[in-house]
């Protein structure tokens, strides 16, 4: 049942909006919104009635209520006590420029100021404020990376707001002629910075567990002791307190006034540096893996570029190291790539296509050749 609250609710009304809802209420005993759309204050006489209207009916929620009257409920305790959501701002993204898209979301710049993040799925409000949690986080640990600062309404969908002055991607910014080896080396700046913050036992998700369900849901589409082996080298790799970022490549780099920031921190997790570098190989070779020009196409650079980044990438990170070990390093990175790629295509898709059929037939036989060599997947 929806009930619209209208104008003011104080001493010299609260009597009989309470009476108007109980009359509209009746008998029933389902969930009660109310809609405060057109709710313009409330006073504590009127907060009396919600609370009443709480108790009588466990289910209740407030939606849509404006800055002000949120504002009283947060500050009364209403809002730990209930479900109530602010109304959000509407903005409409139309004509603005694409700077970046990923699985979850679009982002557009809407100024030369502000960028916002629409997400794709229309449920997306648990996962917005997540995020925007993840990404406080991060900052206060000493990450640098772009806060949200407002949820708005874009038709059906929901998206973060960001200020990001005159900020552009790493990937746009190779396109104006900065080298792919000068922004590897930045970014591995960020990387380190990241991976040095040691965080409190499950203080964020694990990908260690993630991987080994990677792995357990590849087991009935590979050979048996392939899919053994596979499962127990992603459960050998020792669980760490490292963050993790989860999606680290030059679409979610932005650089502001000479500063690098992250942004799409949704992907935020902990665990072994080596799942960092599986994301960072996907992104850049992996998901290219049977049509080169993927990660191109997502990345808006060049196949060559792609891979100049990797490579600098992995220089940079183990500078000092000598080529076998880093070579090691990669090998690690390819098995526990493809085991997540094979899972995602046969998840998501199902080998529909000859394109996905293609990926997973690559992931299989890769992981058929390279896993019966493979001692180990962690450095």
């Amino acid at each position: 049942m929806i009930i619209n609250l209208k104008g003011r609710i104080d001493s010299s009304n609260a009597a009989e909006t309470e009476s108007k809802i109980k009359e509209q209420i009746g008998d029933f005993t389902g969930e009660i919104t109310l809609d405060a759309t057109d709710l313009e204050y409330i006073s504590s006489a009127g907060l009396r009635v919600i609370l009443r209207l709480k108790k009588a009916n466990a289910s209740t929620k407030l939606v849509n209520c404006n800055s002000e009257v949120y504002e009283i409920f947060d500050m009364t305790g209403f809002t730990e006590m209930m479900n109530i959501s602010k109304a959000y701002r509407k903005l409409s993204v139309e004509g603005c420029e694409v700077i970046g898209e990923g699985a979850n979301g679009i982002v557009y710049r809407t100024d030369p100021d502000t960028i916002v993040k629409v997400y794709k799925n229309p449920d997306s409000l648990d996962e917005i404020h997540n995020e925007r949690e993840l990404a406080r986080k991060a900052f206060v640990m000493g990450i640098p990376t772009a806060i949200p600062y407002d949820v708005v309404q874009v038709g059906d969908l929901y998206g973060s707001v960001f200020e990001l002055l005159n900020a552009m991607s790493f990937g746009k910014l190779i396109n104006e002629g900065v080298s792919v080896d000068s922004l590897a080396r930045q970014s591995v700046e960020i990387l380190k910075t990241m991976h040095s913050t040691m965080l409190k036992d499950g203080e964020l998700p694990s990908k260690r567990q993630e991987a080994i369900g990677w792995a357990e849901y590849d087991v009935e589409h590979l050979p048996s002791q392939i899919a053994t082996k596979l499962v127990d080298l992603m459960t050998a790799i020792p669980e760490t307190n490292n963050m993790l970022h989860g999606d680290f490549h030059i679409k979610n780099i932005m650089q502001q006034n000479g500063e690098n920031l992250l942004i799409d921190m949704d992907t935020l997790s902990m665990g072994h540096p080596v799942f960092e570098f599986a994301a960072i190989f996907a992104a850049y070779i992996g998901f290219g893996c049977v049509d080169s020009e993927n990660c191109a196409k997502f990345l808006g650079i060049t196949t060559v570029q792609c891979r100049e980044f990797w490579v600098s990438t992995l220089k940079y990170y183990f500078v000092g190291k000598d080529e076998e070990y880093i070579n090691n390093i990669q090998k690690m990175a390819e098995i526990i790539c493809y085991a997540r790629i094979l899972r995602r295509t046969l998840k998501r898709f199902n080998g529909e296509n000859e394109g996905q059929k293609a990926v997973i037939d690559f992931c299989k036989n890769y992981l058929v050749e390279n896993i019966p060599d493979t001692q180990k997947l962690y450095f």
